[in-house]
């Protein structure tokens, strides 16, 4: 028998290619290192002018592309969470809010990478491969809250990855895994609240909190949208 649950996710569009995907993770990787390390070390005069004695630029580049970054990712929750709610119906459309969800995700898993990547040439912190890599792998800032980022990145990796083995995997277990978005998008809001030098201010503290409620709306609606869709299905049964 078919399981007739995975039927509507094998009608949807396959969206970004996985070539294109990992083009735009490599591009952001490419960028941060040549950014961070390369530049300087064949353009030391053109750096030192533009960046001063104590170089800051880098920790703007990745407090900027951090924000940008979390962005997506809220954009990514509520697409996805607006097509599961039926919301899509009314707009912009089941398949399409599905490819604005693929993409986006993708788009912030490349400037995650910026985000963490770029460090490596801040002459305050100077993060190691390693150190960006491995969770709580170092001690020079916020380890706790940066780690628990670094975490939610691995999460992120892994969910995006389902899009591409939704088929493979089946929709059941595509659903469970996709379930870790509740998880990974925590973990971000507490990261950025965490670690950020930002937070304290008004836009940031507005920012976080204009997405974690709306991301909080959307699931209790989707909730409760769920249980009203099964109940019809509960009294045809009895």
């Amino acid at each position: 028998m078919s399981d007739r649950s995975s039927q509507p996710m094998d009608d949807l569009p396959e969206g970004v290619p996985p070539w294109a995907a990992l083009s735009v993770l490599v591009a952001a990787v490419v960028g941060a290192v040549l950014a961070a390390v390369v530049l300087p070390a064949l353009l030391p005069g053109l750096a030192t002018s533009l960046l001063g004695p104590e170089p800051k630029a880098y920790w703007y580049l990745s407090r900027s592309s951090g924000f940008v970054a979390f962005g997506l990712l809220w954009l990514s929750m509520v697409f996805g969470l607006v097509i599961t709610n039926k919301m899509a119906r009314v707009w912009p459309g089941g398949p399409t809010a599905f490819d604005l969800h693929q993409h986006v995700s993708l788009l912030a898993l490349g400037f995650t990478l910026f985000h963490g990547f770029i460090l490596m040439g801040d002459a305050y912190i100077h993060y190691s491969v390693a150190q960006i890599a491995i969770p709580f792998a170092s001690a020079a800032y916020r380890p706790l809250w940066v780690g628990i980022g670094q975490l939610g990145f691995y999460v992120m990796a892994l969910v995006a990855l389902t899009f591409y083995v939704r088929r493979t995997i089946g929709h059941r277990t595509w659903k469970t895994i996709h379930a870790l978005s509740f998880v990974m998008f925590a973990m971000a809001l507490v990261h950025g609240m965490g670690s950020g030098t930002d937070s304290g201010t008004w836009w940031a503290g507005a920012l976080y909190w204009l997405a974690g409620g709306s991301v909080l709306f959307l699931t209790i609606y989707r909730v409760l949208v769920t249980r009203l869709a099964a109940s019809p299905r509960r009294v045809a049964s009895s």
